[in-house]
């Protein structure tokens, strides 16, 4: 039975979902360890959701100490098909203005010690990544932001860095001269995550900042983002529950069958031991083949 629809993950400052109804907490095994936090599971807008805060409760867990395979496998769990992620991010150009939300269309990585795939260990799928955000989920979230009166952008490129320091000065310059709009530390594994699990996924990335680029602006301190992170999290509650509202109900995308044509192992040599911990991702596919 699907317990959740819509899989909601906070970031920084936002560690609940006010407007749930019929709340409870679910803690959900996975393969590949815990998730940071029991999944908060209810109603919003007459939907099923499941509210996940991606630091944990407390922000007890630094960007690269998430256990962001775990996060994802139990949304899909849960039966969760679309995810909202709700991000801070510096904003790296003069029109992305601190408290203007941003919902990029691609991402660049600069992380190095993070795991972002499910496969491995006997078995290799490579999904197609060109467009990494789902576009039905991206409108639904503009269509939530213009109905609360956010100053939007839809579109533009996210650069995932490592962290947990902030950038330097000529790192913040080079990523501008990529033409990228804001920096954040987390969402890029979780979007490719979310692709190899078939779950549709979109950034509500929420501007604190403007990292330490512009000159004028003195360097980013985490006194400055909790500032304007009270404000944002207050209009990200509301664009979230707007934005839940505006969701299809039908799910037309390609992100549904991101697997379909991506595993190259042939299923006779993936390892039992494999099989079994990705059953719930892959399990159709493989059995699909043993029966032609």
């Amino acid at each position: 039975m699907q317990q959740a629809e819509i899989g909601i993950i906070g970031g920084s400052g936002l560690y609940c979902m006010p407007g749930l109804t019929s709340v409870r907490e679910e803690r959900v095994e996975t393969p590949f360890g815990d998730p940071v936090d029991p999944f908060v599971l209810g109603e919003l807008e007459g939907r099923k959701v499941a509210f996940l805060a991606r630091h944990g409760l407390g922000h007890r867990f630094l960007p690269s100490e998430l256990n962001f395979r775990a996060n994802i496998y139990a949304m899909k769990k849960l039966g969760v098909e679309r995810i909202i992620s709700v991000s801070a991010v510096g904003s790296l150009k003069e029109e992305h203005k601190p408290t203007d939300f941003v919902i990029p269309d691609q991402f660049i990585d600069r992380a190095f010690r993070r795991i972002s795939t499910f496969f491995g260990d006997g078995v290799v799928a490579h999904v197609a990544f060109g467009d990494p955000v789902c576009a039905t989920v991206g409108k639904a979230i503009a269509e939530g932001c213009e109905h609360e009166g956010i100053v939007t952008k839809r579109g533009g490129t996210y650069v995932c860095m490592e962290g947990p320091q902030f950038s330097t000065r000529a790192e913040s310059n080079l990523y501008r001269n990529w033409g990228a709009d804001v920096i954040g530390m987390t969402n890029l594994q979780e979007a490719k995550l979310a692709r190899e699990a078939e779950i549709c996924y979109a950034t509500m990335a929420m501007v604190t900042d403007y990292d330490c680029w512009r000159e004028g602006h003195d360097d980013v301190t985490v006194e400055q983002i909790v500032a304007v992170l009270q404000q944002n999290s207050a209009n990200a509650c509301k664009v979230v529950k707007a934005a839940v509202a505006a969701m299809p109900r039908e799910r037309n995308c390609a992100c549904a069958s991101a697997l379909k044509h991506a595993i190259l192992t042939d299923p006779k040599v993936i390892p039992a031991e494999t099989r079994r911990k990705l059953d719930l991702l892959i399990g159709k596919y493989l059995n699909e083949d043993s029966k032609a």
